[in-house]
Order: C-alpha cells, then sequence, then structure tokens
C-alpha cells in the first residue's frame, strides 16, 4: 500500500503509540497515508478506536512477525 509518512513505535507501550500517530497526523494534509509500524499487541485496540473517535479512516491492519502494521488516511 502506498503510504506518505512511515512511524515507527515499535518497542513503545501504550499510550505512546497512539500519541505519536495523532502528532505525526497533525503535519499531514487531508488524504495523505500514514503508516504505522507497532510491536504493542493493544495497539490492535487502540487504533480502531482512535480512528473511530477521529475520523481518520483505519484502512488496514496487518501482523507479521509481532509486529502491528497500520495504514492510516487522515480525514
Amino acid at each position: 500500500m502506498n503510504f506518505d509518512k512511515e512511524l515507527n513505535a515499535r518497542g513503545m507501550s501504550c499510550p505512546l503509540p497512539i500519541l505519536k500517530t495523532k502528532k505525526a497526523l497533525a503535519d499531514m494534509a487531508t488524504g495523505q497515508v500514514l503508516k504505522m509500524i507497532s510491536t504493542d499487541s493493544g495497539s490492535i485496540k487502540d487504533m480502531q478506536a482512535f480512528a473511530d473517535q477521529t475520523g481518520n479512516t483505519l484502512l488496514s491492519t496487518v501482523e507479521e512477525n509481532k509486529e502491528y502494521v497500520f495504514y492510516m488516511q487522515k480525514k
């Protein structure tokens, strides 16, 4: 999937991946896509809740080798 910005949140625990995602999205334009990589399994639930609360679109969630890769499109 194409993306405009990548955020490495490996090794960070809740709530840091979400806080870093929020900050990264703030610097992006509407319609751009953020790729966020996390090792925190709680990120799966947290990213969906974040998308629901903010109106940003969670395009994809993939688990690869104990890493979680999210693609979120800014509203």
